[in-house]
């Protein structure tokens, strides 16, 4: 399966709504939203970081 943008962003908006409603079901909501934020930041730093490796596999 080749990924193209729009198959990354579905995979990525899929998994990142997994784990924001697993915020909010087990945490207050006070304490989810933040840590939901944190966890919708930290998941683009790493789809993007992911993104710029597999570009450079590509290229060497």
């Amino acid at each position: 399966m080749e990924f193209d943008q729009t198959k990354t962003a579905v995979a990525f908006l899929v998994l990142v709504a997994v784990m924001v409603s697993g915020s909010f079901m087990g945490m207050p909501t006070s304490i989810a939203l933040p840590v939901s934020i944190g966890q919708i930041v930290v998941f683009a730093l790493i789809l993007a970081l992911g993104v710029k490796h597999g570009e450079y596999r590509a290229s060497h």
